[in-house]
């Protein structure tokens, strides 16, 4: 296991900042873009998987998160533009995504590799990703896709309650708290997010497939799927994907004709 944790501060506070501790330069880094519908544990997988290569996260959902936890001072004009959308309780437009992405471009020469968690999220955004990765002399490893049946990612998010105080997450069966309805943290009120009922799972589940069907045949004819089981432990689950990364790439090293071929690990 990679014990080095990149502070991620380049990516989270923009192009003017600087990571305070850069990552440790890997031999051979994974450079990978991750993908998976709501309540999948992609978000987990990718600390994981961090963890464990040292590669870098690149969260589109942690630099919203920081710039509005932090009210950063200095903002570029596209993430102005994305806290404005943000504040109106309205997504992000996928041009001010792409530009923040752009924005922080070096961030992909990371020295441990990236794992980029949120973006593509649709085909336009995937060819932009493409033409920006070329125009920096960047060539991905892969694009791992968690799956899992609709059911299961049903019961996941239904289930799940967050703290209102310190915004900890629980789940009824997985993760209970000690006391129901309590929080093992700060003792604050759970409750169930909007987003979190049935109906609107529905919803959220069918906008994922309708955006990612086509992004998903982007990447398996550009022979860097790589399908994972998302069913399981969170460790399981990573110790099963970095051994298909590990076969894609030996595959590909051993039988040149196998690039292009997907990747499963059930």
């Amino acid at each position: 296991m990679n014990s080095n944790q990149n502070n991620r501060v380049a990516w989270l506070r923009g192009p003017a900042a600087k990571c305070s501790e850069p990552a440790t330069e890997v031999a051979r880094p994974w450079r990978l873009v991750l993908l998976g519908a709501p309540g999948v544990g992609k978000g987990t997988q990718a600390a994981l998987l961090a963890r464990h290569s040292g590669a870098c996260h690149l969260s589109t959902g942690d630099v919203f998160r920081e710039a509005t936890s932090h009210n950063l001072r200095e903002q570029t004009l596209a993430m102005s533009a994305a806290l404005n959308f943000m504040s109106k309780g309205s997504l992000v437009p996928d041009a001010i995504v792409w530009q923040l992405v752009r924005e922080r471009a070096d961030c992909l020469h990371c020295a441990g590799g990236f794992l980029l968690d949120g973006f593509p999220r649709t085909l336009a955004q995937a060819g932009a990703l493409r033409h920006l990765l070329q125009s920096q002399g960047i060539e991905l490893d892969a694009v791992v896709s968690y799956e899992l049946p609709n059911s299961e990612l049903v019961s996941r998010l239904s289930g799940r309650r967050t703290c209102a105080n310190c915004k900890a997450v629980f789940h009824l069966t997985a993760r209970a708290p000690h006391f129901a309805g309590v929080c093992d943290s700060c003792g604050g009120v759970l409750y169930q997010r909007e987003d979190d009922q049935p109906e609107a799972i529905a919803v959220r589940l069918e906008a994922y497939e309708r955006s990612t069907a086509p992004l998903i045949e982007f990447y398996r004819n550009a022979g860097l799927l790589v399908s994972v089981s998302a069913s399981g432990e969170p460790e399981q689950i990573c110790i099963r994907t970095l051994a298909a990364l590990e076969l894609r790439r030996l595959n590909r090293t051993a039988r040149p004709e196998m690039i292009g071929a997907e990747t499963f690990a059930p």
